[in-house]
């Protein structure tokens, strides 16, 4: 299956665990890797085949910043399904980056992949 892929969408948003966190708004980091044919775009030269990747950006940015969560998990779980369910994508691998999570590291959090990559 071919990929279409959408790298380094930061979003502001509320996430944590701490009393704090729930406060304030942070920045989370995805990158997304979205199964999709692209033979028929490629054929036809045509959006309407395509999976239009500024809209799903679109969509993740008005979902993540309008949302709350405790838990990266719970973030990521979201999304994935979102982008499946709205969009169509039979497989997904999402990375959910906390930046300035933790001190001294560029970033943490989780990876996940749902769906099947046929």
């Amino acid at each position: 299956m071919d990929r279409v892929f959408i790298r380094g969408l930061r979003i502001e948003t509320v996430i944590g665990i701490y009393d704090w966190e729930q406060t304030i708004r942070q920045p989370v980091v995805l990158d997304i890797e979205m199964g999709w044919n692209l033979t028929a775009a490629a054929a036809t030269d045509c959006i309407d085949q395509a999976l239009d990747y500024k809209a799903v950006a679109k969509r993740l940015k008005h979902f993540v910043s309008s949302s709350q969560f405790a838990l990266v998990e719970t973030l990521a779980e979201q999304c994935a399904s979102l982008i499946r369910d709205e969009f169509q994508v039979p497989w997904v691998r999402l990375c959910v980056n906390k930046i300035g999570a933790v001190t001294d590291a560029e970033g943490v959090g989780v990876i996940i992949e749902r769906g099947t990559d046929a």
